[in-house]
């Protein structure tokens, strides 16, 4: 009898989602409170500079390069105690840094794009847009969290940017997460698709919904289908996850098997839901749609699990 456990692409699917292409070695047991400081000092460092959900880029021989060197930070007042620790790459220190001049005020040099737009359009690799999400999250959750949740006293970014301190009753605290599933409901005919009231006009896409404390994955996929759609589902498979930095989750993808078919959409969470047969998904992948509906772009998990049913007859 063969080993089955592992019977899996040597690529997952979530290698191919957009953000998940960091290529950084993060060291995590490494971490010293002094280790941006030795990072910085390195004649090889990297930063990466962010302010207000943009990314800072370089406008080089028509293209744009996101990496500045720790000396190029000076012009845009960059926040260097502020700065996070991503890791290393083979090329040397990777860090994240708070920018302190507004996008308005850059020179024609230097665009100030936001990390969607950055991603959406292909902009930077796929390392750079891996390492973009880690150091987006991490700015982020400390730019949310300055003063202890316990005591209510501004705390001290410890380990590199990956915890904080509280100088006044030793309370630590650590980066968050935010778990959301995302789910694909579907048979071998047809799949559910949703609009929330946010979408551009003629998106469709999976259903998706936080994580709750103590439910696990596959319930909370059940719940938040039930909720958002009246289907009841059974069996629940994982298929992959992606890096969210908006500002710090992470999608988790599922397929779920309906039980039911009368749908009874929550039109507070949603525009519109229902049932979309394979050959009318092919045409929104395709953006061939006679009426212009289509799918969320590539780099979205959600786009991967609709093409993943499509390929699936």
């Amino acid at each position: 009898m063969s080993f089955r456990l592992f019977d899996a692409p040597l690529r997952e699917p979530s290698q191919f989602v957009g953000f998940a292409g960091n290529m950084i070695d993060r060291q995590s047991e490494n971490r010293s409170d002094d280790s941006v400081e030795k990072a910085l000092a390195d004649p090889s460092a990297r930063l990466l500079l962010m302010r207000g959900g943009r990314l800072y880029l370089k406008v080089i021989d028509g293209g744009l390069d996101p990496w500045f060197s720790a000396g190029e930070g000076g012009p845009f007042n960059v926040l260097l105690d502020q700065g996070v620790l991503l890791g290393f790459s083979e090329a040397g220190p990777v860090l994240a840094v708070p920018a302190g001049v507004d996008p308005e005020q850059l020179p024609e040099t230097i665009k100030a794009i936001d990390y969607r737009s950055v991603y959406m359009q292909g902009l930077i690799d796929e390392a750079a847009a891996g390492a973009m999400a880690q150091g987006a999250a991490l700015l982020a959750w400390h730019a949310s969290h300055r003063f202890c949740s316990k005591c209510g006293t501004e705390s001290q970014m410890r380990a590199g940017g990956y915890k904080r301190h509280c100088p006044n009753c030793g309370t630590e605290h650590f980066p968050r997460t935010d778990p959301v599933a995302i789910m694909l409901t579907a048979t071998r005919e047809k799949c559910l698709l949703g609009r929330g009231r946010h979408f551009g006009p003629g998106m469709y896409s999976a259903l998706a919904g936080f994580i709750e404390p103590g439910e696990t994955i596959e319930a909370a996929v059940r719940r938040e289908t039930f909720e958002e759609a009246g289907i009841r589902l059974g069996r629940v498979v994982y298929h992959a996850s992606q890096p969210w930095p908006f500002p710090f989750s992470l999608m988790i993808g599922c397929f779920g098997e309906p039980l039911n078919d009368d749908i009874q959409a929550d039109l507070n969470e949603l525009e519109d839901c229902r049932w979309f047969p394979r050959d009318e998904v092919r045409l929104m992948l395709a953006k061939e749609h006679p009426g212009n509906l289509f799918t969320p772009p590539k780099g979205a998990i959600a786009h991967h699990l609709i093409r993943a049913w499509v390929d699936s007859e």
